[in-house]
C-alpha cells in the first residue's frame, strides 16, 4: 500500500492577514487534506475556516500536537499515514517545525518512511532576520529566554558574547507580556553600541521593525504590550 504525506502546512502570524499572506499552493493542499496535527485545536479549526475553502470544520480529523504529546502517540497518530491517508501539520502561528512541537512528528516520519514535505509560508524568526540587517549567514535562534531575572541576564550577557566573537546573529524571543520586562534587561545589561533589533507583531497592521544601538533604545519609550515580538542582537 502507498504511504501518505505529511505536509507542513504555515499559518499566518497576524489576525486576518489570510488573503495577503497564504499562498495558492497551501491553500491546495489543506483543501485536499482531513487529517490535521495541530498545536492548537480551535486556532487551526478557524484557520482553516477563514481558507474559505469549502471544507466542512466537523468532517475533518484533528489531533493535538503539541509540547505535553507522548512520543509514543506522536507514532500512533503517524500510522494513519502510513496506511495510505496523507496528513498536515500545523502550527499555532507561523511554520511548523520552527519553534514548535511539529519537528518530533517530521522526526518521526523520516524513521518510517514517510515522505515530509515543507510548504512555505511566514516565520517570524526568519522575518526578523531578513528585515534586521544583521548577518544572515551566521545565526541562531535561542527561542524563549529564562523567566528568572539572574537567568535571563546571564543569557542576555552570553549571547551578546558570542555575537562579539562569533560575528553571528543571536534570535530569541519570550512570551508576549513579559516583552517590556525583556527589553528592560536587555537595554540595562548590554553596551550602548551593541545592536538591537526589534520586530514586533510581523505581518499585522501594526507591524514595527527598528533596528537601532542600545544607546539608542534607551532614548525611546517603546510599547510592546502583548505583541509578538522577535529580538535580535549583533555586535
Amino acid at each position: 500500500m502507498k504511504k501518505g504525506v505529511l505536509y507542513l502546512i504555515p499559518t499566518v502570524i497576524a489576525d486576518d492577514t489570510e488573503n495577503e499572506i497564504i499562498s495558492r499552493q497551501v491553500r491546495e493542499v489543506v483543501s485536499g487534506l482531513d487529517y490535521f496535527l495541530v498545536e492548537n485545536l480551535r486556532t487551526a479549526r478557524r484557520y482553516i475556516s477563514k481558507l474559505d475553502l469549502g471544507l466542512i470544520i466537523d468532517n475533518l480529523q484533528f489531533e493535538i500536537l503539541d509540547r505535553k504529546t507522548d512520543p509514543q502517540a506522536v507514532s500512533q497518530m503517524l500510522t494513519v499515514v502510513l496506511s495510505g491517508r496523507s496528513a498536515g501539520i500545523m502550527s499555532e502561528s507561523g511554520c511548523p517545525g520552527i519553534a514548535d512541537p511539529g519537528s518530533v512528528a517530521v522526526a518521526q516520519a523520516h524513521q518510517m518512511g514517510i515522505q515530509v514535505v515543507p510548504l512555505s509560508g511566514p516565520s517570524s524568526v526568519f522575518m526578523a532576520l531578513m528585515g534586521s540587517g544583521f548577518n544572515g549567514q551566521s545565526f541562531v535562534f535561542h527561542g524563549y529566554v529564562p523567566i528568572d531575572k539572574k537567568e535571563r541576564v546571564e543569557k542576555i550577557r552570553s549571547m551578546e558574547a558570542d555575537a562579539r566573537k562569533l560575528n553571528q546573529t543571536q534570535i530569541f524571543m519570550d512570551t508576549p507580556y513579559r516583552n517590556e520586562k525583556l527589553l528592560e534587561s536587555l537595554i540595562s545589561s548590554c553596551h550602548p553600541e551593541t545592536k538591537l533589533s526589534i520586530a514586533r507583531g510581523i505581518t499585522g497592521k501594526d507591524e514595527l521593525i527598528q533596528t537601532k544601538t542600545i544607546g539608542n533604545w534607551k532614548k525611546i519609550k517603546l510599547k510592546l504590550d502583548k505583541t509578538p515580538t522577535i529580538f535580535s542582537i549583533f555586535v
